[in-house]
C-alpha cells in the first residue's frame, strides 16, 4: 500500500452524538478538510462554526478518503464501505456486540480462556430481587443494550448483603418497569479499577497500548451519582500483563473480523488476578482527547496510518497525561428546562489566548466565540501532560484557571488515586 501520509485529506466523520467535534477540529487544523454529521437530533448544533456541518453523510462518501465512525452501531456500514474499497476506522458487527451485547461479551472473555467475574443476565426486576434475596452478596447492577448509555442507572453496591442494590432495583422497578430491558448483576469484587486500550490497525494491535484510570462519580473522592465520566489520568506503555491477559488473546478474532478502530477493556485487578469487566469497542470519552493530548503526530494523520493498516509506531509522550470535563447544570441529568435556562447559548470565557489543552465538547463557534450547546452540559474537556502525575495535574489545573464557564463545575482530584493505586499495581507485579 503506498503511504500517502503527508498530503492533506477529505476527512468525513459520522457521528451518534458530536461527540468527535475535538479530533475532528484537531484534524481540520492540521491542514486537512473536513466535514461532520451528527445522528442524533438534538445533539446537531454541535461544531456548528468549528468544522464543516454535513445532513447527510452517504451523500459524501465518494468525497472522503477516511471515513471515522465515533461509535458503536455502525458496524454493518463500516463493513459493506472496506467491502466497496474505502478507509474506514470504526466498528465491525462482532465489535458491536462486544460492548452492546454484556452477556455475549462475557462469554466471548470465557471463549478465549480469560478470567471472568460470576454474573447473571435478568429481564425482570422482580427476578433479581429475588435471586439477591436468595444469595445475599455485594453485587454491580449493570444495563445492557441502548439503557447503558444513561451511566447513571449503573449502580455499584457497597452492602456485602446486597441490600442497598435490593433497595435501587425496587426504585427501577416502580420506575422503568418492563421498559428497562435486560441487566445484568455482576460479583463485586475489590481491587484498583484500570483499563487497557490499544489501536487496531485490521491485522494487529499497534504499540504503545494505553492504560487510563476513570474517574465516574460527581463529586471529588468517588461522591455522588455515576457519570460517564468526570476525568482520567493515563500513561502509554510498550509492555503490559494486563493487556497480555486480555486484549492480545483478541488479536486473531478481531483480524477475522476486520476490526480497524480502537478497543478498550475495562479491568478490575487485585493480588487474585485480572478480571475483565466490559468493553469499550470504539473511541473512550473523554479518553481520545486525553490520548491526544499524549500523541506526538498528527492525530489526523495517525487514525489514517491505522485505518489504511499500517504498521507503525505511535509517538507518544513519557509519563502522564491527564483531562477533567467542564460541566454545566443539568449534567448528568436530563432536563432541557435547567439547561435552557442555566447553560444553553453561555459563552466560554478565555483569561488568555492560549487554548492549548482545551478541548471543546458540546460547542459550537459564532463570531469567534465559544458556545454552549447541545442538551448534556458538557462544555470542555482540560488535559495537561508531565513527567510525573504531579506535573500533568499541575499544567491541567493551571489551564483549568485560564478558562471561565459560568456554572461550571469539575473534580479537583483526576489522577490522584494513582499514588495509591500504582503502590498497589506494583505489589502485585502489573506495572
Amino acid at each position: 500500500m503506498k503511504k500517502q501520509n503527508s498530503l492533506p485529506k477529505n476527512f468525513l466523520f459520522i457521528s451518534r452524538w458530536g461527540e468527535i467535534l475535538d479530533i475532528a477540529y484537531a484534524t481540520q487544523n492540521e491542514g486537512n478538510t473536513v466535514k461532520l454529521y451528527i445522528e442524533d437530533k438534538p445533539s446537531r448544533e454541535i461544531g456548528t462554526g468549528f468544522v464543516k456541518k454535513v445532513k447527510d453523510w452517504k451523500k459524501h462518501i465518494d468525497w472522503a478518503d477516511i471515513l471515522i465512525f465515533d461509535y458503536t452501531g455502525f458496524g454493518k456500514e463500516c463493513a459493506e464501505l472496506r467491502a466497496a474499497g474505502k478507509i474506514v476506522f470504526g466498528g465491525s458487527e462482532y465489535t458491536d456486540l462486544l460492548e452492546l451485547d454484556r452477556s455475549f461479551g462475557q462469554k466471548e472473555l470465557q471463549k478465549h480462556k480469560i478470567k471472568t467475574l460470576p454474573f447473571e443476565e435478568f429481564l425482570s426486576f422482580q427476578d433479581a430481587i429475588a435471586y439477591v434475596e436468595r444469595h445475599p452478596d455485594a453485587y454491580v447492577i449493570k444495563p445492557s443494550g441502548e439503557t447503558q448509555e444513561l451511566k447513571q442507572l449503573l449502580f455499584v453496591g457497597s452492602d456485602d448483603e446486597g441490600l442497598d442494590v435490593i433497595r435501587v432495583l425496587k426504585a427501577y422497578d416502580k420506575s422503568w418497569g418492563d421498559d428497562f430491558g435486560n441487566f445484568q448483576l455482576q460479583k463485586k469484587v475489590k481491587g484498583v479499577e484500570i483499563s487497557v486500550s490499544a489501536f487496531f490497525n485490521g491485522k494487529e494491535f499497534l504499540r504503545p497500548f494505553n492504560i487510563t484510570f476513570e474517574h465516574k462519580k460527581l463529586f471529588p473522592k468517588e461522591l455522588g451519582v455515576s457519570t460517564g465520566e468526570m476525568g482520567s489520568s493515563m500513561f502509554w506503555v510498550n509492555q503490559s500483563p494486563i493487556f497480555d491477559a486480555t486484549l492480545k488473546k483478541f488479536e486473531p478474532t478481531l483480524l477475522k473480523h476486520k476490526f480497524i478502530g480502537h478497543i478498550d477493556i475495562n479491568c478490575i485487578v487485585n493480588g487474585n488476578g485480572i478480571y475483565p469487566l466490559e468493553f469499550t469497542s470504539r473511541f473512550g470519552y473523554p479518553q481520545i482527547f486525553i490520548q491526544r493530548a499524549g500523541i506526538t503526530e498528527p492525530i489526523g494523520e495517525m487514525l489514517y496510518k491505522v485505518a489504511s493498516g499500517q504498521n507503525f509506531k505511535i509517538a507518544t509522550k513519557k509519563g502522564f497525561q491527564v483531562g477533567a470535563f467542564i460541566v454545566v447544570p443539568p449534567f448528568p441529568y436530563d432536563d432541557k428546562k435547567t439547561f435552557e435556562l442555566f447553560s444553553k447559548d453561555a459563552v466560554v470565557v478565555f483569561r488568555k489566548d492560549m487554548k492549548d489543552g482545551i478541548h471543546p465538547m458540546h460547542l459550537k463557534k459564532v463570531n469567534e466565540e465559544w458556545l454552549i450547546t447541545g442538551n448534556t452540559g458538557i462544555a470542555l474537556l482540560v488535559t495537561g501532560t508531565g513527567i510525573t502525575m504531579r506535573d500533568a495535574q499541575k499544567m491541567m489545573n493551571n489551564r483549568i484557571h485560564s478558562v471561565i464557564v459560568n456554572n461550571g463545575y469539575y473534580r479537583t482530584d483526576i489522577g490522584d488515586r494513582w499514588f495509591e493505586d500504582s503502590d498497589r499495581l506494583w505489589s502485585w507485579g502489573l506495572l
